[in-house]
């Protein structure tokens, strides 16, 4: 059944809240149950997002692909737009409301949830040049795995695949691996272990926009035909109205 604009915005928006609220809310009760051991503290944060993403793909993904994440989006849209595969520009924009809409309501539950103010702004300051890098690393990866796997025919690996990939950029980049300029915003609204600040948003998400157009670009070199499915990204769905 083709599920309308509407549908697949209602799925965007709370897919992306509740991302939001794992990735915050597990860093709280990181925070809380390991106080002098920020590795573990990691670990525990990192894993959860594994386990969480992996099931919101799960759920949400046959509705509207389970994107969560603007720059996902604009891919679909650019590599899809000459043979319509992928999404309708005015869809990428809406999209990208829902999910930054979401991403500030799940950092507000999760404060919520561990009886914190809920309205909050964080003040961890995140901006280093190599910071930036592994934002562009992590986003990269992230592009060319979701966008490679459609192509592949791989989609319905899409939660696995993509709950792993995450968890280990969590460790591999210095950034920890945000990847997703919706959860940088919505993270801007929690004071706590995965808080950012907001003069550093704008440098995250340059670099996760760089980092998407050199996955992208890699994928088309990899698959000069991935175009044709980009809409089935991030997991197999029908898109159209």
């Amino acid at each position: 059944m083709i599920a309308p604009l509407a549908r697949r915005l209602l799925a965007e928006g709370v897919g992306t809240a509740l991302l939001v609220a794992v990735v915050v809310g597990s860093g709280i009760a990181a925070q809380r149950l390991s106080p002098d051991d920020v590795g573990l503290q990691l670990l525990e944060n990192s894993l959860t997002t594994v386990f969480g993403l992996a099931v919101l793909i799960l759920l949400f993904g046959p509705v509207s692909g389970a994107h969560f994440n603007p720059v996902v989006s604009a891919v679909d849209w650019l590599a899809g737009r000459r043979d319509g595969s992928g999404l309708a520009g005015r869809d990428v924009a809406a999209y990208t409301v829902a999910q930054t809409f979401g991403a500030v309501l799940g950092a507000v539950l999760a404060n919520a949830m561990f009886d914190l103010a809920p309205l909050q702004v964080s003040e961890k300051v995140r901006a280093s040049p190599g910071l930036w890098l592994g934002e562009v690393v992590a986003t990269a990866g992230l592009i060319a795995l979701i966008f490679a796997l459609a192509r592949s025919g791989r989609g319905a690996l899409s939660a696995g695949a993509v709950g792993a990939y995450i968890g280990a950029a969590y460790w591999f980049t210095s950034s920890t691996s945000f990847a997703n300029p919706a959860v940088s915003v919505g993270r801007i609204f929690s004071d706590t272990f995965a808080g950012i600040a907001p003069a550093s948003v704008p440098g995250f998400v340059l670099a996760q926009l760089v980092g998407a157009g050199l996955g992208a670009g890699l994928v088309l070199a990899l698959y000069p035909d991935a175009a044709r499915t980009a809409g089935a990204a991030v997991v197999p769905h029908d898109i159209r109205d």
